[in-house]
């Protein structure tokens, strides 16, 4: 029998996260599969082989990807040729829908085409459905919701679950990570997790620590960044080094930051569900350059940006999104909460609800079998 050989495409952390998880399932199932990945280290620990590292192709707003166009131009010619050399079976094309529609659209039906983690066509830009009617051979989704929406619009589509429910939990004991961080187990802990792109860090984490600075004037608290792999410590020192705030940093330890925090001020994207998940009550923040915004807010269709709000259909936490994501406004709104353990408890029972609506567990193998399904 011929070697079987797929190709995964992913170009965020959040999409390498959920890629690796994919590319284990599909080796646990095959070990003979040969799996070639544009990624990073989670396809990479998964036994994918590596033709592209992702490190510094993800992008933040209009003018930071026009800036790494000719990045993708090479990118895109590069994975065609790929793809002529390794005569691939399959392309399992994960996230990253700005890059993804264009290299689906470029193998124009050359190969068979499974899209995982769906692009938010039914939030904004909805005439991307037409591209994934016309070049997708099956859309696998994490949310039953799309899953409908899809079939709606005549796209083939299957409900895994969400790889998350398998993937969010912390490491170290709780009282354990605090002391090893220097921070005092059980005192008021507030957790930072600004993102994993350079263009959100450099937006959202100086605001983040303003806040943070405004709730230490009130409250005896302390703070812990969640540091993504993905970007360098230079920005993020050089960001607390301005704000002047004590502030703990722990690298790839978010489930664990979260773990210890009383409240949280997340970045709006995957960490917001990570979150959720978890059961932490948190805030909502984004910001990025005003232009930008101008450029893409009309096209949002939904009435939240975070998707514990877009999952539950009702805001069940705070956001404070462009121009009301100032300090003062998310100190106040984090000071209320963390005054009032009724308001906290029924947020945490929201999101539990939530969590619950996600599916069982075991979806990086669900979705593995389904797309080896279509294999045969």
């Amino acid at each position: 029998m011929a070697e079987k050989k797929i190709l995964i495409v992913c170009g965020e952390a959040s999409g390498d996260l959920n890629a690796g998880g994919l590319a284990q399932a599909i080796k646990s199932i095959d070990p003979q599969i040969r799996i070639f990945a544009v990624g990073g280290e989670n396809l990479r620990r998964a036994g994918a082989e590596l033709i592209y590292d992702i490190k510094g192709i993800s992008v933040f707003g209009f003018f930071d990807a026009l800036k790494k166009l000719p990045k993708f131009f090479a990118l895109k010619d590069f994975l065609l040729k790929e793809t002529k050399k390794e005569r691939f079976d399959l392309a399992i094309l994960v996230d990253f829908s700005g890059f993804n529609l264009r290299f689906a659209k470029a193998l124009n039906n050359t190969l068979p085409v499974v899209y995982y983690v769906s692009p938010q066509v039914w939030a904004s830009r909805a005439g991307r459905i037409r591209t994934i009617k016309k070049y997708i051979s099956k859309m696998v989704v994490l949310f039953k919701f799309e899953e409908a929406f899809y079939k709606k619009h005549g796209v083939s589509a299957e409900w895994a679950g969400h790889p998350l429910l398998d993937i969010v939990k912390p490491k170290i004991n709780a009282k354990e990570f605090s002391l090893s961080l220097g921070l005092t187990p059980g005192k008021t802990t507030v957790a930072l997790l600004p993102g994993s792109r350079k263009g959100e860090i450099k937006n959202i984490l100086p605001v983040m620590l303003r806040a943070s600075g405004l709730i230490l004037d009130k409250e005896d608290a302390q703070f812990v960044i969640a540091k993504s792999p993905q970007v360098d410590w230079p920005l993020y020192q050089k960001i607390i080094d301005q704000c002047g705030l004590g502030v703990k940093i722990a690298e790839g330890k978010t489930y664990d930051c979260l773990n210890i925090s009383n409240l949280a001020l997340v970045a709006s994207g995957t960490a917001t569900l990570e979150a959720a998940i978890m059961q932490k009550p948190f805030l909502v923040i984004y910001k990025m350059n005003p232009l930008n915004y101008l450029l893409y807010r009309p096209q949002v269709k939904v009435p939240f940006i975070g998707m514990a709000n877009i999952i539950a259909g009702k805001k069940i936490v705070p956001e404070f999104i462009q121009f009301k994501a100032t300090a003062p406004n998310i100190a106040n709104e984090a000071l209320r909460l963390l005054k009032d353990h009724q308001e906290l408890n029924l947020m945490q029972e929201e999101l539990s609800k939530l969590k619950s609506s996600l599916g069982p567990t075991g979806a990086s193998l669900r979705a593995a079998k389904i797309i080896l399904d279509s294999l045969k």
